[in-house]
C-alpha cells in the first residue's frame, strides 16, 4: 500500500512557520507596494512609469516595511496612540537608513524631501513621519488583518507543498532580480 506524503503530515506540520508567514507577507506587500506606486505614478504622470528598484513587479521597501510593522505592532493592537508613535519613529528611522544606504551604494536618491518642512538631509520629513504614524495604525488595525484573512483563505486552495515551493522560488527570483538590478544601477 502506497502512503500519500500529504496524509503523513500532521495538521501542525502543514502550517507555515511564523518565519515562513513573514516571507509570504514580505512577498505580498512588496507586490502591493509596487501596485500602489505604479497606480500613483499613472495618476500623477498620466502614463505608465516603471516604479521601484527591481525589474519585476515588486518594491521590497514595502515588503520590509510591512514585516517591520508586523513585528513592531503585533502587541499594540487597539492602542492607537502607541501604534502611531511606534510607527512614526520606527519608520522615520527605517526610511532614513534605507535612503542613506541606497545613496551610499548606488549614488542615487529614490526620494528627496529637501523642499519639505522640517526635513533631515532630505531623507525624511515631519509630514511623512506623521504619515508613517497614521499608516501604521491603519495597517495594524485594518489592512493587515484583512490581508491576513485573505491569505488564510487562499492557502486552503493551494497545497502545502506548493506553498512551500512558492516561499522558496519567489524569493530566489527576487534575489536574482536584486543582483541584476544592482548591477544595472552600479554601472550607471
Amino acid at each position: 500500500m502506497k502512503i500519500n506524503m500529504e496524509e503523513e503530515l500532521t495538521i501542525y506540520e502543514k502550517q507555515l512557520t511564523d518565519k515562513q508567514k513573514l516571507v509570504v507577507y514580505f512577498l505580498v506587500y512588496s507586490f502591493l507596494g509596487w501596485v500602489l506606486e505604479t497606480v500613483f505614478a499613472l495618476f500623477v504622470q498620466k502614463t505608465f512609469v516603471k516604479r521601484g528598484f527591481l525589474y519585476g513587479p515588486a518594491c521590497p521597501i514595502y515588503g520590509f516595511g510591512a514585516v517591520l510593522f508586523i513585528l513592531l505592532l503585533h502587541k499594540t493592537k487597539g492602542k492607537k496612540i502607541l501604534e502611531f508613535f511606534v510607527s512614526m519613529v520606527a519608520f522615520s528611522i527605517f526610511e532614513y537608513a534605507v535612503s542613506f544606504a541606497l545613496e551610499m551604494i548606488f549614488h542615487l536618491r529614490w526620494w528627496d524631501y529637501t523642499q519639505d518642512f522640517w526635513n533631515i538631509n532630505g531623507r525624511i520629513s515631519i509630514a511623512y513621519s506623521f504619515a508613517w504614524g497614521a499608516i501604521g495604525v491603519i495597517f495594524n488595525e485594518k489592512l493587515h488583518p484583512a490581508v491576513s484573512k485573505k491569505l488564510d483563505k487562499a492557502k486552503n486552495a493551494v497545497s502545502y507543498h506548493a506553498q512551500k515551493a512558492i516561499i522558496i522560488i519567489i524569493p530566489i527570483i527576487m534575489i536574482v532580480d536584486f543582483v541584476l538590478s544592482s548591477i544595472k544601477y552600479l554601472n550607471q
